[in-house]
């Protein structure tokens, strides 16, 4: 596994914390503080267990600009 960050435009990349984590049978939601904006992700649960995510730790959503509402 490469351990290097994904690459992106700084644009898409939002550093944050995450905040609370809701793990369902298949997918995951992530909640993070991003400043003053609380984002939502949905993740395979598949990928949270190998990313490793917890409460309390720093993360960067990298936002793809067709899935933004």
């Amino acid at each position: 596994m490469n351990d290097e960050p994904a690459q992106g435009s700084a644009r898409n990349r939002l550093p944050g914390r995450i905040t609370a984590i809701k793990r369902g049978g298949v997918m995951a939601q992530i909640d993070m503080q991003v400043g003053d904006n609380h984002v939502v992700a949905v993740i395979t649960a598949e990928a949270l267990d190998e990313l490793g995510l917890k409460v309390g730790d720093a993360a960067i959503a990298l936002i793809k600009s067709t899935s933004v509402m």
